[in-house]
């Protein structure tokens, strides 16, 4: 498929407020769910399925939040940090989803070409995946050669068939995440798993909206 599966929305992104006075990881199993803001101040968010700017057209969260297991919140974090120190910060697309929402996205888009089977369920939904791209610390993302979610051969790791720009972009967020623990996927530069989460339990763990 070589088509842009991205709406083209005027929506404005959700944000994530960040906090300042953070909470600990001590005494906290691995796999406990966990809100990454509320354990650093140095991430930033456009959660696209609290949106329509998305492929589905639809919105499937009730509110913008970036939920992962305690071990996937620590990766994240050293691979932020790693990042910083080269002038760069992690942007969340997608963290933890409810197996529910896996659902949803199941009835919009019947296909698993772009959204895993419910039934069998997808890293996302065990509390290890994250959609992510990279920005400057001032908020400028660096260009990856598509948008989020784009579902052709353009967003692939092996085509190297791209500005050296995009190659070494893609190269930098890839060989730091797998220095943490996470691995990609051939066909979205901007999708990783955690290794170790793997193994993990499907959950439908469901986060309050405060709003």
């Amino acid at each position: 498929m070589d088509s842009v599966s991205v709406l083209d929305s005027t929506e404005q992104p959700k944000m994530i407020p960040k906090i300042h006075a953070l909470k600990s990881f001590e005494n906290l199993a691995d796999t406990t769910f966990v809100r990454l803001a509320d354990y650093s101040n140095d991430f930033e968010y456009d959660l696209r399925y609290a949106t329509e700017n998305n492929f589905l057209k639809a919105k499937v969260y009730e509110c913008a939040e970036c939920y992962t297991r305690v071990k996937t919140a620590k990766a994240l974090i050293k691979a932020n940090d790693d990042f910083i120190s080269k002038g760069l910060k992690i942007k969340f697309y997608d963290c933890y989803r409810p197996n529910s929402v896996q659902y949803k996205m199941w009835e919009i888009v019947p296909n698993p070409q772009y959204v895993a089977n419910p039934v069998k369920g997808s890293i996302h939904n065990k509390g290890g995946a994250v959609d992510i791209t990279l920005v400057t610390t001032t908020g400028e993302e660096l260009d990856m050669g598509t948008d989020f979610d784009f579902f052709g051969k353009k967003a692939y790791h092996d085509n190297m068939d791209l500005p050296q720009e995009i190659l070494d972009n893609r190269r930098v967020l890839k060989e730091t995440m797998e220095k943490y623990g996470f691995w990609s996927i051939r066909t979205e530069w901007w999708h990783y798993n955690l290794a170790s989460a793997s193994n993990d339990r499907i959950a439908d763990f469901k986060w309050e909206c405060k709003q």
